[in-house]
């Protein structure tokens, strides 16, 4: 009776082994949702998808779960709110961790506090363009002359963008303030609607994303004066950065990923090295070029400094313009 007792007993332990080897294997097997604040097709979405296969094989199924709204507040509030175990990770922004905490009047969360960083994905730059015949009208062929234009004629420029609070508002606002000059803000309800008026002749520059305004330089409709990254960019390398002119000059767009703030160090790690692997491989970098986005892998440390100084360089930009939504 002992001997019959001592094996049903061992039997019932190594069945408890089993079902707990079985849960840890389930709970490894689960999917790990990347949330994306932005709407299915657009640049970021893109490139998530891209990293999300690429990952494949080093973390199981990555699930992209589009969260659009509120110029990105809801998606990231997902990501802040949701468990820190590691399954639900997200999409950074410009937008959404840099410019929205000082446009929006009330936010759901805390940019600053509520995430983990984990490594920035990639950098677009922004283009000022002007119109290819005003360009020419006007004898601007650089951004000294574009500066030196306005000073001799003050309250003669304008420029659009896709509305107050956009990209293309603050790059216009910020090389307003460090190039001393005045130009007329005029907001579209779009970048679309934006760069129209451009090619039209309504408005005389703007500051516009590469991978919308490249297909109209490349045309000759527009004239690149600059790009706004510090250096200059491989997709369009022939172009000097705003920079050059007007030191420390930076306004590109950005997006990397978070996790929940409070997520182990060693969850972070791992998601860390999966994702920069993909970003450094070579068919990432081939792809990513059509978009004509620059993959960045980087140390959550330097991810979670980069995004706290973008943080308070737009503070300073944001209120300068003084746009608001409520």
């Amino acid at each position: 009776m002992k001997t019959r007792h001592f094996l049903l007993t061992l039997l019932a332990s190594a069945t408890a082994l089993l079902g707990t080897g079985q849960t840890m294997a389930q709970q490894q097997q689960r999917p790990i949702r990347l949330v994306v604040p932005y709407a299915a097709g657009g640049p970021i979405d893109n490139t998530a998808r891209i990293l999300a296969e690429r990952v494949k094989d080093s973390l199981g199924t990555v699930i992209i779960d589009n969260k659009p709204g509120a110029g990105g507040n809801i998606g990231a509030d997902v990501v802040a709110k949701a468990p820190a175990d590691g399954l639900t990770i997200g999409i950074a922004a410009t937008a959404t961790n840099a410019v929205n905490p000082w446009l929006y009047s009330k936010m759901p969360f805390n940019a600053a506090t509520d995430f983990a960083p984990i490594t920035q994905m990639v950098r677009v730059p922004n283009v000022l363009v002007m119109n290819a015949d005003t360009a020419k009208r006007l004898n601007i062929n650089s951004v000294a002359d574009l500066i030196r234009y306005a000073k001799a004629n003050p309250a003669k420029l304008n420029y659009g963008s896709g509305g107050n609070g956009s990209a293309g508002h603050l790059a216009g606002e910020l090389f307003k303030k460090e190039a001393g000059i005045f130009a007329l803000h005029i907001p579209y309800n779009g970048g679309s609607p934006a760069q129209l008026a451009l090619i039209s002749g309504q408005v005389d520059f703007n500051f516009d994303n590469l991978a919308t305004a490249a297909p109209n330089i490349r045309s000759g409709k527009l004239k690149a004066l600059a790009v706004t990254t510090l250096q200059r960019s491989s997709s369009l390398p022939e172009v000097p950065p705003v920079a050059d002119t007007l030191k420390g000059f930076s306004i590109d767009t950005w997006w990397g990923l978070v996790a929940p703030a409070g997520t182990p160090h060693d969850v972070v790690v791992k998601l860390n090295q999966a994702f920069v692997a993909a970003l450094n491989a070579p068919e990432t970098k081939t792809r990513f070029a059509s978009l004509l986005a620059e993959p960045v892998g980087s140390s959550p440390e330097q991810f979670g400094a980069f995004m706290k100084s973008e943080l308070g360089k737009y503070e300073k930009v944001v209120k300068a313009t003084g746009a608001k939504v409520d």
